[in-house]
């Protein structure tokens, strides 16, 4: 229902909406067998043979691949494609794929310059995210980006390296730590 209302309607939690005991209409059942309810609700779903649509590198095709070895798998595109860098900021903690930042432990100052004016941190540790409105904390890395050129490489419009060589994107700190940061929003 949440995606629904924030995100437009969609039945991406058709399954969730179906196994969820925390309805009013089903909490009394589950309340009344909980064994019942996930065999006669929550196994049927988890066994039935089907295809399961992920995003190439996110925690979800892992589990999916580990847990139901026997569903198909099928990778899609994210479709979220940010057309401001507030759009962007507010995504990252929504996109974020918390098993794919093990390890990881950096805080990244973004600027945003022309069209859009604006300077963030995002701080990725102990598989979590935080992002703030300013810069806050001493930086592993520092990318400066014109905000047009920044959501324009987000859509897969701009290469990165004519970017950079344009100046248009400037990093100050290890370009892996880039490398590291786009890992936990695959698309």
């Amino acid at each position: 229902m949440w995606q629904s209302l924030a995100f437009k309607s969609n039945y991406k939690a058709a399954y969730c909406v179906a196994a969820c005991p925390a309805g009013e209409d089903v909490i009394g059942q589950f309340l009344k067998n909980k064994k019942g309810f996930v065999q006669e609700v929550v196994r049927p779903l988890q066994d039935k043979e089907e295809t399961i649509y992920v995003v190439p590198g996110s925690d979800a095709q892992d589990y999916v691949v580990r847990r139901f070895p026997h569903k198909k798998v099928k990778q899609v595109s994210n479709g979220i494609r940010p057309d401001s860098i507030q759009g962007f900021l507010f995504g990252l903690p929504l996109l974020f794929q918390r098993n794919q930042s093990v390890n990881l432990d950096a805080i990244y100052h973004f600027t945003f310059t022309g069209k859009e004016v604006c300077q963030a941190t995002v701080i990725i540790k102990d598989k979590t995210i935080h992002v703030e409105n300013s810069h806050i904390g001493t930086a592993n890395i520092q990318i400066i980006a014109d905000s047009y050129t920044w959501l324009r490489f987000l859509a897969k419009e701009q290469n990165i390296v004519w970017a950079i060589i344009r100046r248009k994107i400037r990093i100050r700190g290890s370009l892996c730590l880039l490398q590291a940061f786009g890992k936990c929003f695959p698309s």
